[in-house]
């Protein structure tokens, strides 16, 4: 058991809780409209959070890793036989000091390097798994499936990308307005709303989610119940799964977009500044105008990433006969589609435009054109 076993899902799920709690929390909200200032008091606590979240989800850990041999059936041995506190103490606190290693390298990334520091470790380790996975597909299935499933990765990438950069543009046009004997404003710009403007966030809500009634399971008695939550919703290739996880991500990508696009707020700010969409007057029409747009554009999105999550791995495994693993647990052993490709494309895409971005800056040349 490595101690980055937690990886940085809790600084991940932390971050995510923060930023919904700014929309129900008047003090979380008043910091994030504070700048730099309230951003480090957001950060701190953020830090304070995903501790927590690695102590639970730790002990959680070491209850599976006490009570494997049961959920298996006999077929795996009792992995902590000696369940005390003290040993339980030790492996919590060695996976809370990994999840916590890995959140100090992300952040210091983030301020001396170019991109977001959590992004290019879930990066590292999502790529730097393809090698290995591989081989593996290839001494058990052969070159031409190993072809057909790299020409799937392809596909989902070329598909990743395409949605990705995709946006419905709205037009925002800012009236004249003359001070003294100089003329301001009479300038055009657009509101780009993305098609997936959730990412993979709708993804990583859902997996949690899904993740909890395992948890749930070992603490009932009932064997019953551990069974059916481990042969429905815990392999990705059974159709309960499956309904859940969809219903799950679109679910979350509708909540997500409201959190993260404000109609109201955004309609107030073009008011505030002078501006206007061509054909809608300023204050409610604007909000219903921009809200009615969102909604247009969420459900495609939604239904992609769900799809991009599902359709691939469903493929791979059924179709080709390799396990598909996307959430990086169970005994899948594949994990180049789905989740993990959608979340590499988008890092990349990300990285690159701040790239673009610096040498711009330095009069180079960018690689985006």
């Amino acid at each position: 058991m490595a101690i980055f076993a937690l990886g940085i899902m809790p600084y991940i799920t932390s971050s995510i809780i923060m930023q919904i709690l700014g929309i129900v929390v008047p003090k979380i909200e008043q910091w994030q409209e504070q700048g730099a200032v309230g951003q480090r008091k957001i950060t701190q606590w953020t830090r304070y959070l995903t501790i927590v979240i690695a102590i639970v989800q730790g002990t959680s850990f070491a209850f599976i890793l006490h009570n494997n041999n049961a959920i298996t059936g006999g077929a795996t041995a009792d992995l902590l036989p000696v369940f005390n506190a003290g040993r339980v103490s030790i492996v919590v606190l060695a996976l809370a000091g990994g999840t916590a290693l890995l959140m100090w390298m992300g952040e210091l990334v983030t301020q001396r390097g170019i991109g977001n520091g959590m992004s290019l470790l879930i990066f590292a380790s999502i790529v730097s798994s393809f090698p290995a996975q591989g081989s593996t597909i290839q001494a058990e299935k052969g070159w031409f499936v190993l072809g057909l499933v790299v020409i799937v990765m392809i596909v989902v990438m070329y598909a990743i990308v395409f949605v990705e950069q995709g946006q419905r543009r709205i037009p925002v046009q800012f009236a004249k307005r003359v001070v003294g004997r100089r003329q301001y404003g009479g300038q055009s710009t657009y509101i780009p709303l993305k098609v997936n403007q959730s990412g993979v966030i709708p993804l990583i809500f859902a997996s949690s989610v899904l993740y909890l009634p395992n948890l749930l399971a070992l603490a009932l008695p009932w064997n019953g119940l551990q069974s059916w939550v481990n042969g429905n919703l815990t392999q990705p290739d059974q159709p309960v799964y499956l309904v859940f996880y969809g219903l799950l991500i679109i679910g979350f990508a509708y909540f997500y977009t409201a959190i993260s696009f404000d109609p109201v707020k955004q309609a107030d700010t073009i008011r505030k500044q002078g501006g206007y969409i061509p054909g809608i007057r300023p204050g409610p029409q604007t909000e219903r105008y921009l809200g009615r747009i969102l909604n247009r554009i969420t459900l495609p999105g939604a239904l992609f990433i769900a799809a991009v999550a599902i359709v691939p791995s469903l493929f791979v495994s059924e179709v080709l006969g390799v396990t598909a693993n996307n959430s990086g647990r169970g005994g899948g052993s594949f994990r180049f589609v789905g989740t993990s490709l959608l979340i590499a494309v988008g890092v990349a895409l990300e990285t690159m435009k701040q790239i673009d971005s610096q040498l711009t800056m330095r009069n180079y040349e960018g690689f985006l054109k």
